[in-house]
């Protein structure tokens, strides 16, 4: 969702001043931005996250800070954007796929650990539809000194256990949007100051306003900082975010409770602590004919993400690994996403719930 505001604060960092010029690179307002949005997910202490211009720049520029390279093996989610995975196949390094949870489609922990090799060099583990990972459980299974990336693209809230790394997506259809695309990166204390020279070719850009010229690179980095249009938008948003993530928690206590003991549907636990940017439900017998059915009556579902170990070029990056991996299958074969964020009023809602009630059970005689 977007805020009305936003177009003007856009507006004012586009508007040329008296002398034609105008700054909409890594400024005044990027600054604000990392500021303003650890004060609203609660990061009081310490350093903010660093603004980039995508989780996918977040999740790259984390392997690099690891030191993610050739020979090197990654545990990685199959349930996911392709993205995520994509970063580390760029670096040359092996997937290992983890198994997931069939209801929830987050990482399993006992999968991990069984995963663990001396080349394994770093976690990756997806928050899917905004609810938190086991993150003290996959620590342990990764030997706790393993580093785990949390990709947060589905929530903005964190635990106070979490990842070493925690990237967040400010995409366009996220809780938080910053426009077109957006991102931020948590990076342990240690790293701060290198990450942040890193986002920016490896540039001090704070030293001195000759910064391109004066300065020795020591590490090349990458173009991947937030730009002050970008951190506008995320401003102007930002007041919003608490109360939308409220409204679809709402939501989506709404959908548990009354399909909570509807045939032929599952909807995964309550959760106070999800943020629900998807609104999930596993359907127990035919999913693509109970997502048809709900389309025919003008509801859209989505399956967000396929599974990423089917695509050629995720298989030929990873090692062969020996059983299937049965959450998996279970959860893409399974699970789908109705409508429920924010943006739906709560007559929308209880269309919604009177419509998969009814389909449930119409797919349930059928296959029956």
């Amino acid at each position: 969702m977007m805020a009305p505001e936003a177009g003007d604060a856009v507006k004012r960092v586009l508007t040329p001043d008296a002398n034609g010029r105008v700054y909409c690179g890594q400024g005044r307002l990027v600054d604000e931005f990392e500021a303003e949005f650890a004060n609203t997910i609660g990061l009081q202490a310490g350093h903010p996250p660093l603004g980039v211009n995508s989780c996918t720049a977040a999740i790259d520029l984390a392997l690099h800070l690891i030191g993610v390279g050739d020979g090197d093996e990654v545990i990685v989610s199959p349930m996911t954007c392709s993205a995520t995975n994509g970063c580390a196949v760029l670096r040359g390094a092996s997937l290992v796929w983890a198994d997931v949870d069939p209801q929830t489609g987050l990482m399993d922990p006992a999968s991990v650990a069984r995963m663990v090799t001396k080349k394994t060099a770093a976690v990756i583990a997806v928050d899917w539809a905004g609810r938190w990972c086991d993150y003290e459980n996959l620590h342990a299974a990764a030997g706790w000194k393993v580093p785990i990336i949390e990709d947060a693209a589905h929530c903005l809230y964190i635990p106070q256990a979490h990842g070493d790394y925690v990237a967040w997506s400010f995409g366009p259809i996220k809780h938080l949007s910053c426009g077109g695309y957006g991102g931020a990166l948590l990076v342990p204390e240690h790293q701060y100051n290198r990450a942040e020279l890193l986002r920016w070719h490896g540039l001090d850009r704070r030293s001195s306003a000759d910064f391109r010229c004066a300065q020795d690179i020591g590490e090349v980095g990458y173009r991947y900082h937030l730009t002050d249009d970008q951190a506008a938008v995320g401003l102007a948003n930002l007041p919003m975010v608490p109360g939308n993530i409220q409204l679809a928690r709402a939501h989506a206590a709404l959908y548990c409770r009354q399909l909570r003991d509807v045939k032929g549907v599952h909807v995964p636990p309550y959760d106070e602590e999800c943020d629900y940017w998807l609104h999930g439900l596993i359907v127990e017998q035919d999913r693509d004919a109970f997502a048809q059915a709900l389309a025919t009556v003008g509801i859209p579902t989505s399956r967000t993400h396929a599974r990423n170990d089917n695509h050629t070029a995720y298989r030929q990056a990873s090692l062969r690994q020996d059983g299937s991996l049965p959450g998996t299958t279970y959860f893409d074969d399974h699970q789908i996403n109705i409508p429920g964020g924010a943006w739906l009023g709560w007559e929308d809602c209880r269309m919604v719930l009177t419509t998969v009630k009814a389909v449930a059970r119409a797919t349930a005689k059928v296959v029956v």
